[in-house]
């Protein structure tokens, strides 16, 4: 059996499909899995041991999608055709995930109608559908119930998943036991914090634990504000500069002490982690 899995969202939203292709890999286990995210979110999959091949679209917002990317979509559409798949499943609710599950040719095509009823046009490039209300319930839902609809799954949903080991070592690290990953950053404007009071969490959090690793991803504002929290901290912080991949991240995440950060996708790799 081959199953294909659409979901070129967010990083966290490609770690939040984890529960569901470990339970496909569960019960189907000699089925040959693979995904399609968006470009950069790859990385994140790598701790899923469920998954045989990572294909990435190009953002969306890829020169505004011009014809290049637009190519891409195309060649990529065109492989995932000549797999022959058995089961595709649309799991970004949107037309560039339709497009792909269309053009894919699987036998089986899947997608959700409970967030409102395809049209004409889509309902006649899909042949099974989930009406699954996902509105009412957490992403790792939606996505494992839609799938289950069509393919059965165990009632029971795995956790988000990143394998111990496939983590990776940061080296400024390397030997440390009792210490916090702090992550201040997002590049979501509505969900930021003022530096000020993640100042005054960091320096909170330094009376009771010895070290703090400052994480950050790689966007300008995000490795300022971290560099900011380690020169506050002088000495007791450390900050990984936006130069962590996300199996270093997991590594450090599996040995803190405890995570504090905003919603976004280093806080869903905490939750695949365990940690506090």
């Amino acid at each position: 059996m081959r199953l294909l899995f659409i979901k070129p969202k967010h990083i966290g939203d490609a770690l939040l499909l984890t529960p569901t292709l470990t339970a496909a890999r569960a019960a189907y286990p000699a089925a040959e899995i693979w995904v399609v995210v968006r470009r950069g979110c790859e990385g994140i999959l790598a701790g899923c041991p469920a998954v045989d091949r990572v294909l990435t679209a190009a953002p969306a917002e890829a020169s505004q999608r011009s014809p290049v990317a637009w190519l891409g979509d195309l060649r990529l559409a065109l492989r995932c055709r000549r797999q022959r798949f058995d089961h595709a499943f649309e799991l970004s609710d949107g037309d560039r995930g339709r497009w792909l599950a269309s053009l894919s040719g699987a036998r089986v095509r899947t997608a959700n109608v409970a967030g409102g009823p395809l049209n004409w046009w889509w309902r006649r490039q899909f042949n099974s559908f989930s009406s699954f209300r996902w509105h009412e319930a957490h992403a790792v839902e939606k996505d494992y119930f839609t799938v289950h609809e069509a393919l059965p799954l165990p009632r029971v949903l795995p956790p988000i998943a990143f394998a111990r080991e496939r983590t990776s070592e940061w080296t400024p690290a390397a030997g440390w036991t009792d210490f916090v990953v702090l992550h201040p950053g997002t590049r979501w404007q509505r969900k930021r914090w003022p530096l000020e009071r993640w100042v005054a969490v960091a320096q909170a959090l330094a009376e009771t634990f010895p070290r703090l690793i400052i994480s950050a991803g790689p966007d300008p504002d995000e490795v300022r504000d971290a560099a900011e929290l380690e020169r506050v901290l002088a000495g007791r912080a450390v900050s990984t500069a936006g130069r962590l991949n996300w199996a270093q991240l997991a590594g450090l995440l599996y040995r803190a002490r405890l995570f504090v950060g905003v919603d976004t996708a280093a806080m869903h790799l905490a939750a695949a982690c365990q940690t506090p």
